[in-house]
Order: structure tokens, then sequence, then C-alpha cells
């Protein structure tokens, strides 16, 4: 499935958000391929969730070079991603589904704004494959996101969500946080880039935070 946003009258290049599903290269639709295949510039976005294979992979399979668009190029730069779909087809490449982002949303926004025509190619995404748990999908209530604490930083403001499902019976999808080429601030304040090395939060550390936050506010009465 597919729907197309702008004036459908404009005749402009197109800007084209492509999910490719959650396996590897073979996982993207046909309409997708046949749009990946038009267009003359692609980028990965690699920080939202990342693919069971390299961008290699799919550079062969694809028959075309791709662009990583990190978290930098994806938050301080979109224009360079969005900028030239209107003189020239560009795909943003997603994995999963284009829409379960606000980060690919608002580029949506972003490139309408500036007149480019956007066609969103929809993919399996894991707000429908957590169903391969056994958990009935009509069971699910509000999804949460849950970030790494960081020193002092201890946000908890999935509990209440969290807290609320619980108690009327329902299921809670967690996406668990990743970080890919996080900025180490104490070496830029010494005039250097450098990069942690990535880190993807696993179950045993969303439980202890999970466990954290509840103690937390069971002690001070909540």
């Amino acid at each position: 499935p597919r729907f197309t946003l702008g004036n459908p009258h404009q005749d402009t290049a197109m800007l084209y958000i492509i999910g490719l599903g959650l396996g590897d290269e073979k996982d993207i639709t046909l309409r997708g391929l046949e749009a990946v295949r038009s267009c003359s510039k692609l980028f990965l976005e690699a920080y939202t969730s990342i693919l069971c294979v390299g961008k290699e992979k799919l550079e062969e399979f694809y028959g075309k070079e791709i662009t990583v668009a990190d978290r930098h190029l994806v938050e301080s730069e979109a224009e360079s991603i969005y900028g030239s779909a209107l003189v020239e087809d560009v795909a943003l490449l997603v994995v999963g589904d284009p829409v379960c982002a606000t980060t690919h949303t608002d580029i949506m926004l972003r490139a309408l704004e500036i007149g480019a025509r956007v066609e969103v190619i929809h993919n399996a995404s894991i707000m429908g494959a957590a169903g391969c748990c056994g958990l009935q999908l009509y069971n699910f209530g509000q999804t949460v996101s849950l970030p790494f604490f960081e020193g002092e930083w201890r946000p908890g403001s999935f509990h209440p969500k969290v807290a609320y499902n619980r108690k009327g019976a329902m299921h809670t999808l967690c996406l668990l946080d990743i970080k890919v080429k996080e900025p180490d601030f104490v070496a830029m304040a010494q005039g250097r880039t450098v990069f942690q090395p990535p880190r993807f939060m696993t179950v045993n550390v969303a439980l202890r935070q999970l466990l954290e936050i509840e103690e937390g506010r069971a002690a001070a009465g909540e």
C-alpha cells in the first residue's frame, strides 16, 4: 500500500519514504523496490531502528549507492534529504514502516512545506509483528519508549502509561532505546569529534529501569 501527498497536478519529482520491513534486503515490497530503482538519491535512516543487514547488502540488492542518514543528518541537516526532491526523485529508506516514528512524519511535513510531493510506501512494522509472540493486538494499550538512563537523568514519563495499560488489563509494547553514533560530549568540549560505541538496550536493562522507577514512585507514595 502507498499514499501520495502534495499537489497531484504538480509536475515535480518525488520524495519517497519507503518502509523496508523488519528482516533483510529482500523484505522491501515490489512497489518500494520499483521506487528505489527510479531514484537518484537514496538515504537509509539509521538511528531510530536498525536492519539485520548492513547497507552494503542493500546496495548490492538495489544496484544503487546509499547514504546512511545518522541522527545528526536526520535532525540537523534533514533538508539535504528532502531538499532536492523538487527536481529529482529521492528516497528515504526506513526500517519497519515509515509512519511509526515522529521523525519520519516531521521530514514528510517539512518536504510538503517546500512544495515537494511525498509518497509513502508501507511495510511490516513491529507494531503488528508483536502479535507473533502470541498476544492479541486488540489487547495492546499505549506503546512506550524506554530511553537509557544517563547519570542523574532518570526519566519516568513512560510509567503512567504502563500503569494505565496494566490497570485496564492491556499489554504494553515497550520500544527499547538504541544509541548509534552518539557524540562524546567530553571529547567535543576538547575540540575533538568522537562518537561513542553503539549501544542497544537489553530486556534486562529495561526491566531494571522499570523497577527503579516503580520503586521510586512507591517510596514517594505515588
